[in-house]
């Protein structure tokens, strides 16, 4: 089992990811009353995100969870991975605007993201922001780090010709 498998904010995006396959499923098997055709097709556009929300999370974290990786980076999958979680309870209101009966399945899901919320605040909280390289986007940088900083690595000196002849060995 890979490290980033025993994280509790990982077991807990894997339940969500389940529970929005349940959740499909059972749309899926519901006769809901679509007055019109777009609302057939809205419903199926909002399943089809649902599924890619739920299964974007757990990627991310395993993606955003080794803590050699720059801190710029894990702040943009843990961006994300909230977007994605925050989409998923837009998500269960669309199901619910357009007819899903079972608004209990989706009482729990707005449940399993709010306790996923609290992992993943606690998680974020262990990132390094001290292992970074400027952000010239001016987003993920750490506190008192601007993009227009001076990088302290450009003061190394370099140069090129002091590598001459390495391209014979």
């Amino acid at each position: 089992m890979e490290q980033w498998e025993k994280l509790p904010v990982f077991q807990k995006a894997r339940e969500i990811m389940d529970l929005v396959g349940s959740i499909i499923e059972s749309v899926e098997k519901t006769d809901i009353e679509f007055g019109d055709p777009i609302e057939v097709e809205m419903m199926q556009h909002n399943l089809k995100y649902m599924g890619m929300n739920a299964s974007i999370i757990p990627a991310k974290i395993a993606g955003a969870s080794s803590e050699d990786m720059l801190y710029d980076i894990r702040m943009e999958n843990a961006t994300i991975i909230r977007k994605a979680a925050m989409e998923l309870i837009t998500d269960a209101r669309g199901l619910q605007m357009h007819g899903y009966p079972d608004t209990e399945y989706l009482d729990i899901l707005r449940n399993e993201v709010e306790e996923f919320r609290v992992l993943f605040a606690e998680w974020v909280k262990t990132f390094d922001c001290w292992n970074y390289i400027i952000d010239r986007w001016g987003l993920f940088n750490p506190p008192g780090v601007n993009y227009d900083d001076v990088d302290p690595d450009d003061d190394i000196p370099f140069n090129f010709d002091d590598f001459d002849g390495f391209d014979d060995l």
